[in-house]
């Protein structure tokens, strides 16, 4: 006898698609059925809710939802790029774009919605688009290539997220909202009112109360957008973000009941009006009659499927949390359970700060039951507060929404969370869960937790075990900042006096290790305690500062002299090219506006830099954690749309601060206007030209985990400006951890950017005149260390291969020719550092 195995058909492979899946895989029912997966996109599941961040580096690849290996190891067939066409309900099968048939036993609907685009003339023109999906992202970056100017339709969450994609591609950007206030459903008006003067002082131009009456185009091109005020935006693109509607037509054409106002109809087992067939997310009406837009429901219908699909009991799908927690433009904005006050006779508890943009509601019943919430510019306390609505908060609603040291002594912590409160509620994972493990990691891999929209990822931290030990290291108990503050207090000058007078009792009399040796040389260096390759400083340094050079794959040297602010003359421009020439390196334009050569070896180094020092270049610094270049466009000077000159101010932010030793490498850029050609936004520190002066950002990063800078201070003079840079940089170098970038240390800030500017701007900590000294000390000190080095016989000795054969050069440091310049010769092993032969240097 023919054993039937069921057949379960997905439509749509969207976050809440993969979701159904993966809880299919959990329960086993991957391993009895087969699983057919029609994907309408030309690539499986990503995170839309992250969707924004491919405007800040992340690639497709990186916003994949699917693990390697997945669909494989689960015998699930996914057809990417076909789409589902028709549903013959009797017959029991679905018609993909390809032609090919179907049959199901079990159909599952995960269609998604559509973007709204509103009925106006012209909303079809060149130069319109949706933002939905990544082919619309990549169509809107191609576009902008060629724009000056963007309006955003809608001021909603995927409005607010379009508009920051449109202003970080160098656009004057616009925002239009037919509502009196940005984000109507999730803010009230307050928390509206607070966001929009937050967005405001970005550059971006908001019109609230107004809606789009036409798309004004020429030539079929758009060229306007006429509003119903009567006014008239100039405008070369348009991005409706105007909400979205489900997507049910398939259901609607194979007579599946739909509600009134769109949606699948489904009952809390998340079934339609035909048994074989379910729909889950926002495709979904739910039980009670709502569409929830979203990721958190819809994972919630995917598991509710999949347990009824693996014959479990349940309680099945009754309504969801529509909490929710987000990062726009740089503004951290949080709604909860009833955030608009809609429950007959509660009460606001209300805090605002509208010269820091911090706006918090909270509301409450006459019993004290906290009911939900509003938070914008700091929302910090979502993942508190969220599990505690429902019930009576152990601290009054005062103390909720109050800052530090504002009259808000008790700080409330995760120990206060009831064990059943839910921490995560895209997965709906509680406080007990998260206590049976023992790292973010496990949790993740465990629960799922931390792994959705990422909102609850400090709460988790906050609930594991902390380390019992948070010294730098076996030698340390003290952590980097603890001990950046004992060597400048006690003035100590050597690493033999820290480690012997506060080092851990075992440790002292050693040598230290390969942690606490260059970060307490970093320090040092810092507190300007002179030539870093002297005495026992140079037993400090890392491989790359010990011969002030980066150590290459295969042994080799690169060679990096500075080019402040990316100006450079043709006199000086020849001089490089002739040493790469003599030398035989690898020449490489940098993002950073400098060259790099690459291919000398160590012995070959002083002979180079003799050449560059002569011909009056200096280290650019590229092998220490120490600032290395600030970019600039061309600013006023050339360029019709400068407003200030930017290579005057690179020029000078660069010398100013060249060789400033730091826990991490820092990296600048300055704009000559809003246009941002240089990527200020995307640096440690970075400078945007407007008409009244400098916009200053902090706490960017371009590198492997994209971080965009927040506005620390706008229109500031040229003095201003370089007084908060110099206050900056030494509270940063003071206060972080070992090789923590700017960004991770602004995020892990206690307070964040408000605290920051507290310190910073308004010297709450009385630490401005002592940060502002250390600098001025940095920059009377500063000596190139390559014209030092050359100008010692003594310290250029350690420039060779082998100790005891200095003039023999490295014969494994070999090259092979490529597109008319070398590479290096990877079949050749190389110990990667200086020896001795038959034994070591060092």
């Amino acid at each position: 006898m023919t054993v039937h195995t069921p057949t379960i058909v997905l439509v749509g492979h969207g976050m809440v698609g993969q979701r159904f899946l993966e809880a299919l895989a959990d329960r086993g029912v991957t391993e009895r059925a087969r699983v057919v997966v029609l994907c309408e996109e030309p690539r499986p599941a990503y995170d839309r809710v992250q969707l924004t961040s491919y405007f800040s580096g992340k690639t497709p690849d990186d916003l994949s939802m699917v693990e390697d290996g997945f669909m494989a190891k689960h015998g699930i067939e996914l057809y990417v790029g076909d789409a589902a066409e028709t549903i013959d309900r009797a017959a029991r099968t679905v018609t993909a774009r390809s032609g090919q048939v179907f049959a199901y036993d079990t159909l599952v609907l995960a269609t998604g919605s559509y973007p709204f685009v509103p009925p106006v003339p012209g909303k079809d023109a060149h130069g319109c688009f949706v933002y939905r999906t990544i082919e619309d992202l990549l169509a809107i970056e191609e576009f902008a290539k060629t724009a000056t100017t963007g309006a955003v339709v809608g001021g909603g969450l995927l409005g607010l997220e379009a508009a920051g994609a449109l202003k970080g591609l160098g656009l004057d950007t616009h925002i239009v909202e037919f509502a009196p206030r940005l984000m109507p459903v999730q803010v009230d008006e307050g928390g509206g009112a607070a966001l929009l003067r937050t967005i405001e002082q970005m550059g971006l131009t908001v019109h609230t109360g107004t809606g789009t009456q036409e798309v004004v185009t020429e030539d079929g091109h758009v060229t306007a957008m006429r509003l119903s005020d009567g006014s008239e935006l100039a405008t070369d693109m348009v991005v409706f973000s105007a909400g979205v509607r489900p997507r049910d037509q398939l259901a609607r054409d194979c007579g599946l009941d739909v509600g009134e106002r769109g949606g699948i109809a489904v009952d809390e087992q998340c079934r339609t009006s035909d048994p074989a067939v379910f729909a889950i997310g926002e495709c979904a009406l739910a039980a009670d009659g709502r569409v929830y837009g979203l990721v958190a429901p819809g994972y919630e219908m995917a598991q509710t499927v999949a347990a009824a699909l693996a014959e479990e009991a349940g309680d099945g799908f009754t309504g969801a949390d529509l909490s929710t927690k987000l990062k726009l433009l740089g503004v951290d904005v949080a709604s909860f359970g009833d955030a608009h006050g809609t429950a007959e006779g509660c009460l606001d508890v209300v805090y605002s700060d509208s010269r820091s943009g911090v706006y918090k509601k909270l509301v409450v019943d006459g019993e004290g039951v906290l009911l939900g919430g509003v938070l914008v510019g700091d929302a910090e306390s979502y993942g508190l507060l969220r599990p505690l609505t429902g019930s009576v908060p152990p601290v009054s609603p005062e103390q909720l929404v109050l800052p530090a040291g504002a009259g808000a002594p008790v700080a409330l912590g995760p120990s206060a969370l009831p064990d059943d409160a839910v921490i995560c509620s895209c997965h709906n994972v509680t406080k007990h869960a998260i206590g049976q493990c023992s790292s973010l990691p496990e949790v993740k891999k465990c629960t799922k937790a931390g792994t959705g929209c990422g909102s609850c990822v400090k709460v988790i931290e906050k609930l594991l075990p902390a380390a019992a030990d948070k010294g730098l290291c076996g030698c340390f108990s003290y952590t980097r900042s603890e001990l950046y503050e004992i060597t400048r207090t006690l003035r100590l000058t050597s690493f033999a006096e820290l480690l012997d007078s506060h080092g851990r009792e075992e440790a002292r009399g050693g040598d230290g290790c390969e942690v606490c040796k260059p970060t307490v040389g970093s320090i040092l260096a810092s507190l300007n305690n002179g030539y870093i390759l002297d005495g026992e400083q140079a037993s400090l340094q890392d491989t790359n500062d010990h011969f002030l050079a980066n150590l290459q794959r295969n042994g080799s040297y690169s060679v990096v002299p500075r080019v402040p602010g990316g100006e450079i003359t043709p006199d000086k421009l020849i001089v490089i090219g002739e040493v790469a020439r003599d030398f035989g390196l690898y020449t490489k334009i940098t993002g950073g506006q400098r060259i790099d050569m690459f291919g000398a070896r160590v012995d070959q180094l002083p002979g180079i830099w003799t050449r560059l020092v002569d011909a009056g270049f200096e280290s650019g610094h590229a092998y220490g954690k120490s600032l290395r270049t600030v970019k600039s466009c061309v600013g006023q000077t050339w360029c019709r749309y400068g407003v200030q000159d930017s290579v005057k101010m690179a020029i000078q932010l660069e010398l100013r601060y060249r060789g400033l030793r730091s826990p991490h490498k820092l990296k600048s850029a300055v704009s000559g206007c809003a246009r941002e050609c240089a990527e200020a936004q995307s640096k440690d520190f970075g400078v945007i030209a407007t008409a009244s002066g400098w916009n200053l950002y902090v706490g960017g990063n371009g590198g492997a985990t994209p971080r965009h800078a927040d506005l620390l201070a706008q229109d500031l003079s040229d003095a201003e400006l370089v007084r908060l840079i110099d206050r900056f940089l030494m509270f940063y170098i003071r206060t972080a951890d070992r090789l923590e970038r700017t960004s991770t240390w602004l995020e892990r800030l206690e307070g964040g950017l408000d605290h920051l500017r507290d310190v910073v701007v308004h010297d709450s900590l009385g630490l401005c005149d002592e940060l502002e000294s250390l600098m001025t000390a940095h920059v009377a000190d500063y000596q190139d260390e390559w014209a030092q080095t050359l100008d010692d016989p003594e310290r250029l000795r350690r420039f060779v291969s082998f100790v005891n054969a200095p003039d023999a050069p490295d014969p494994s440091v070999r090259f092979v020719p490529e597109r008319d310049q070398i590479k290096p010769d990877l079949t050749v092993l190389t110990l990667g550092s200086t020896r001795l032969e038959g034994a070591s240097a060092r």
